[in-house]
């Protein structure tokens, strides 16, 4: 029992996970659990248990025991003990100083990363501001490469995402090439299709390749289908430059998701034998906080942590992008725009400092109480945090998906106005396009024309 006294009132916590859960700031999809604080109050007392709780004791106590799942134990079997050992006994307070303090250099903080488990990171977070947040998330720069290189400083990278509601391939390619248009698509041109049979996703990884090779893009192809599905559309042949699953925080979620180390292991070997791409990053992984939640899969752990221990299992498959979709769901896990600027400042900083080459898709869905100006702040707010990428949707509003995104011109603008470029090498293909000039895009932007 955990107990903290404030205002002449003794709060009590039974266990470390339910610190970990009143700790955290006010998300919906955690009081529906009924595992947040009851106040505001409540909330400060268990911040302070945290704060002063050693890492050994997060260490010897994880929120779901290793014997029981499958995420825990990929999470501790990774883990460096002997970097470990050397900050066992410091409290979660201390950890988060060190992350903020100006000596800490990003070699030390990617060294330390190694010897943190999800939680004790997960609990580093709760203590900060958001302010905190975007300092440390800055200081954190992790790269990949695939056919590109992501995560180098100076850059921001945009998936294209030309979705379209049927699967038509001229709708797919007049999205994709209006993308292109606006320099987006250097992190990966990224279809979500709506059938995801075998047969209809090899036909859209074959367009999608072809037009790649007939325009010599550099960059990646990659169908959002089943995990499974891209398997065997890849054993049959399908040209696959990055291979796509969604993962969530608990092997019970996981499940639900038809998804398990067996299965990622043997994608992971298929593409490193058949991936059109050069790697040695070759795997796409999608997160957010609340699927667990939704799933009825969250066994009583807060949405942020389970998130967190997201990025401890994904970081095993070494991916080339973790992309962040704390808003996809809705209000019954993410209510309103507070609460998705505070998840996306959460999940940026927890996924880079587990090594993950991290984006954020400041998403919402038209039923929660969020609108434009709360999906752009969240986009302003994370770009300056050090974002890896984000998404490139056509007019903002996926059509396929009906949830709202950053646009092709929101992807332009965040550029712009943070003087960021794009990827190095897709950057030399726009200048050879006359797309862009001298970092800036010229007046050909938009101009569908230049694929005739």
């Amino acid at each position: 029992m955990y107990t903290c006294s404030l205002k002449n009132q003794t709060y009590q916590f039974r266990s470390i996970a339910d610190v970990l859960a009143k700790a955290s700031e006010e998300k919906s999809g955690d009081k529906m659990a009924g595992i947040s604080a009851g106040s505001s109050i409540e909330r400060m007392a268990a911040k302070v248990v945290l704060s002063e709780m050693k890492l050994k004791e997060i260490y010897e106590n994880p929120v779901i025991p290793y014997e029981k799942d499958e995420v825990t134990r990929i999470i501790y079997d990774d883990l460096n003990l002997f970097i470990y050992k050397e900050i066992a006994n410091w409290s979660v307070g201390e950890l988060r100083d060190y992350i903020l303090s100006h000596h800490t250099r990003t070699t030390d903080l990617f060294r330390i990363s190694k010897g943190l488990t999800s939680e004790m990171i997960s609990a580093a977070a709760k203590l900060m501001s958001s302010i905190d947040l975007v300092m440390a998330s800055q200081k954190i720069r992790p790269t990949a490469h695939c056919n590109t290189t992501i995560g180098e400083a100076g850059r921001l990278a945009f998936r294209c995402q030309p979705n379209h509601p049927i699967d038509h391939p001229e709708g797919i390619l007049a999205s994709m090439k209006e993308g292109l248009s606006y320099g987006s698509g250097d992190a990966v041109i990224g279809v979500n299709p709506n059938n995801d049979s075998v047969e209809s996703v090899s036909r859209i990884l074959h367009m999608t390749h072809d037009f790649i090779q007939k325009w010599e893009i550099p960059t990646q192809n990659c169908v959002l289908a089943h995990i499974t599905t891209q398997m065997q559309a890849l054993k049959k042949g399908a040209p696959i430059a990055l291979m796509f699953q969604s993962l969530a925080g608990t092997q019970a979620a996981n499940e639900d998701f038809g998804v398990s180390k067996e299965i990622l292991d043997e994608a992971f070997q298929l593409m490193a034998k058949h991936g059109t791409s050069t790697g040695p990053n070759q795997l796409y992984f999608e997160t957010g906080q609340g699927s667990e939640v939704s799933l009825d899969a969250h066994l009583g752990i807060d949405m942020q942590t389970l998130e967190a221990r997201t990025y401890g299992y994904a970081r095993h498959w070494k991916p080339f992008m973790v992309n962040n979709v704390s808003g996809f769901i809705g209000p019954e896990t993410i209510y309103d725009g507070k609460q998705v600027i505070r998840a996306d400042l959460e999940d940026l900083f927890m996924g880079k400092i587990h090594g993950l080459p991290m984006g954020i898709a400041p998403t919402y869905t038209n039923h929660m109480q969020a609108d434009q100006n709360d999906q752009e702040i969240a986009g302003m707010l994370t770009a300056l945090a050090g974002a890896n990428f984000y998404m490139g949707v056509p007019g903002g509003d996926d059509v396929m998906l009906s949830y709202q995104d950053t646009s092709y011109h929101d992807d332009a603008s965040l550029r712009e106005m943070l003087g960021l470029r794009p990827l190095r090498e897709f950057e030399i293909w726009l200048e050879n396009m006359g797309l862009m000039e001298n970092g800036r895009l010229t007046e050909r932007a938009g101009d569908l024309s230049i694929f005739k």
